[in-house]
């Protein structure tokens, strides 16, 4: 399970934060403002891919903690995976920081039980491949299904509410990336040129009521900790039924992180801050995160290369 809580202060110390809250929609803007020790943030990292490790490294042979000299050690989940899927990961994580840390839109308290990276398929596959040949190296296929859940339970552990998160990281974090990101690639059809309309704008408006992200997280539960998730557990089963399920609502965040764009201004956002776009026609209540960095991607290497070391 993931126990870890946030290093507040240290995130406060690195983050400027500027929050906006109107109605059903939250903007928050997180500007670095000082470096981080990676060694700050390596506590709360471990815990998040804690589940997965135990999972990859049993499915492989490999101890949960080798020594550097035994038989696989170079296969270490996720300190292993190549640079482009960690920084997929850091983004997933990022959410979880993110929503523990800081006041969201409904300023619920949210609760981030485990994180679902064990679902990565191609991440178990490649764990499992590179420990007995480390020749094996190459990139990985993304995770399917929702980056990242949280719940909000009421007195009696029950879920009223969950989140569902989407996560992307960017070198360079520009408005381009941006409306890619959110509208989908650019394509020619007949001569014409026009977004794909296939990003994360289309995966929100067209998300289940009941995401398999929850089914995923459900399952996790009941092996961790089903007496502790016992009335969790039960009220997603209520969610989950086929035949006249139960409707909990839904609130939706998406985390855009990345280094600062060269020409940026301090303080400029690239997506809405005050409403929520017309592009947005899901209905529940959004809250968009962008986190602008300087030197993030030698951030996450250091912090993944020192991960259990």
């Amino acid at each position: 399970m993931h126990i870890c809580p946030p290093p507040r202060a240290a995130i406060a110390a690195w983050l400027k934060e500027t929050n906006n809250i109107n109605g059903n929609y939250g903007h928050l803007l997180l500007e670095q403002q000082a470096p981080i020790d990676p060694a700050q943030l390596r506590p709360y990292f471990e815990s998040a891919h804690l589940d997965a490790r135990e999972v990859f490294h049993g499915d492989a042979g490999l101890d949960l903690h080798p020594d550097a000299t035994a038989p696989g050690a170079h296969a270490q989940y996720p300190a292993c995976l190549p640079p482009k899927a960690r920084r997929g990961l850091f983004g997933e994580v990022l959410c979880g920081l993110v929503t523990e840390q800081y006041e969201f839109v409904g300023k619920r308290k949210w609760i981030v039980p485990v994180f679902l990276f064990r679902h990565h398929a191609d991440a178990r596959k490649y764990v499992f491949a590179l420990a007995r040949d480390p020749a094996r190296q190459r990139q990985l296929h993304g995770r399917h299904g929702n980056d990242f859940i949280a719940i909000c339970l009421d007195d009696d552990g029950a879920v009223v509410r969950f989140l569902t998160g989407e996560a992307k990281w960017r070198k360079s974090l520009t408005s381009g990336q941006v409306e890619t990101l959110m509208f989908g690639k650019w394509e020619t059809h007949n001569g014409v040129r026009a977004r794909s309309n296939r990003g994360i704008w289309f995966e929100l408006n067209r998300e289940l009521a009941a995401p398999d992200g929850l089914r995923q997280l459900q399952a996790i539960l009941k092996e961790r900790d089903p007496t502790g998730y016992a009335a969790a557990i039960f009220s997603m089963d209520q969610v989950l039924v086929l035949r006249n399920p139960v409707v909990i609502p839904r609130t939706d965040l998406v985390v855009l992180s990345g280094n600062a764009a060269a020409a940026r201004s301090a303080g400029s956002t690239l997506l809405p801050v005050s409403a929520a776009p017309a592009d947005y026609t899901a209905g529940n209540p959004l809250q968009i995160v962008e986190v602008i960095l300087e030197g993030g991607d030698a951030l996450i290497d250091q912090l993944y290369d020192s991960l259990w070391s």
